[in-house]
């Protein structure tokens, strides 16, 4: 389990913060009260993040922060100064954040930026800049908040960097560079991605007051003028992120069934009808199946309905297991299941899909009543693909009668 360090020499208060924090987070929270004992569980420790006081009775002039800051720690300081310019002091130290000290509100905050952190780690973000200073400051300031960062020098590198990494989340770019500047890179990157598969955010000193709108009218987020504030930066990347984030949380949630957590009929309609045409074009060989439970309404009569959906979260995580991530897997309703699986041979998708009858024959799930449910399933596929998706489709369904009417626990194909 990861662990958080939290320096601050008011008992009570320290207290408060390590109990809050464990509670709330899955963390173990070590308390040290002044930089003796802080060094000591350094040695000991490894630390995700570290929240710490400034005036400490061994360190009473903020030495603490500099100290932790050398040893390329992620820090939090926590203070009950109040001055401004102290605090734009502080903040130019490669720390994450100042937080005063006022109470739970102030505990609160400090969760929700650690579950923000958290959750930074699993997006990539591109910064794309001619200044080689500003390179690596955006890439000290973004690592520090737990993002991993690529940084290039124009636009023409960082469509070289897309083409290879797609999973990149943020590109973070500068207007003005040689070969290709941050407006075409913009326009190029709107022809792949969405504004809900990947954010821009512009960052210049350009000082024509229009040029903000052009950004946005062609696809950024965001503009942050330079110079701006470190304070500023990190909320407009966080919120750039999180939005990202929601998005992508309600898309997944229209796409995916309820019960098994595969895709639905929706997506499965909408993107397979999609792959079949340029499948097509390109002449890619691909199969689908339609897999029905034999005998669905027996196991249902007999164990009842919840471990009838036991079976069915079973069968999905077959057919999950024993397909490509890049094959769409749909559960339509009830007991019934589409397979659209990629680029394959006839022969390969036979073997796949002997596979995974076999699996499922051979599976056990355990009901309520720790009974062991056994079942099969009947597959009906498509070798040779119809005119259209609706009519490979509507044979797969054919296949699939065929497969139930000759016994059951089959794979039938034309």
């Amino acid at each position: 389990m990861q662990r958080i360090l939290v320096i601050e020499d008011n008992k009570a208060l320290a207290k408060l913060m390590a109990k809050k924090l464990s509670t709330e987070l899955d963390f173990e929270v070590d308390v040290a009260y002044k930089l003796s004992e802080a060094k000591l569980f350094l040695k000991m420790y490894e630390y995700f993040l570290i929240l710490t006081d400034l005036n400490l009775p061994d360190a009473p002039n903020g030495e603490i922060v500099d100290y932790l800051v050398e040893k390329n720690h992620h820090v939090i300081v926590l203070s009950g100064n109040i001055d401004k310019e102290f605090r734009a002091k502080m903040l130019k130290k490669n720390i994450i954040d100042y937080v005063n000290k006022g109470g739970v509100n102030d505990i609160n905050y400090i969760i929700n930026t650690i579950k923000r952190a958290q959750k930074n780690q699993n997006h990539k973000i591109l910064v794309v800049d001619d200044s080689m200073v500003f390179r690596k400051q955006m890439q000290s300031m973004l690592e520090n908040m737990f993002f991993k960062v690529i940084t290039v020098a124009h636009g023409e590198e960082a469509l070289g960097i897309l083409n290879t990494i797609p999973d990149i989340s943020l590109v973070l770019t500068d207007y003005h560079m040689p070969v290709i500047d941050g407006l075409e890179l913009t326009y190029e990157i709107r022809k792949t991605y969405t504004k809900n598969d990947m954010a821009v955010i512009v960052i210049s000193n350009d000082k024509d007051e229009e040029t903000t709108a052009l950004f946005l009218k062609n696809g950024a987020n965001d503009y942050i003028k330079k110079p701006f504030s470190k304070e500023e930066f990190s909320c407009r990347i966080n919120n750039t992120i999180e939005a990202l984030e929601n998005i992508h949380a309600i898309t997944n949630h229209a796409n995916r069934d309820f019960l098994t957590g595969l895709y639905n009929r929706r997506y499965f309609f909408e993107h397979g009808a999609k792959y079949f045409d340029n499948a097509a074009q390109n002449s890619e060989n691909f199969t689908i199946a339609a897999v029905d439970i034999d005998d669905f309404k027996h196991i249902n009569d007999t164990y009842g309905h919840e471990n009838g959906d036991k079976v069915i979260n079973a069968l999905a995580d077959i057919l999950r297991a024993n397909t490509n991530q890049d094959d769409i897997v749909a559960r339509f309703g009830g007991e019934e299941f589409y397979i659209l699986v990629k680029n394959i041979t006839a022969d390969n998708a036979l073997n796949i899909f002997e596979r995974l009858k076999e699996k499922a024959q051979n599976s056990v799930t355990i009901s309520d009543n720790a009974q062991e449910m056994r079942f099969t399933i009947s597959i009906g596929a498509v070798l040779n693909n119809e005119d259209s998706f609706d009519e490979t489709l509507n044979q797969a369904d054919m296949m699939l009668y065929n497969a139930k009417q000759n016994g059951k626990n089959r794979v039938v194909y034309n």
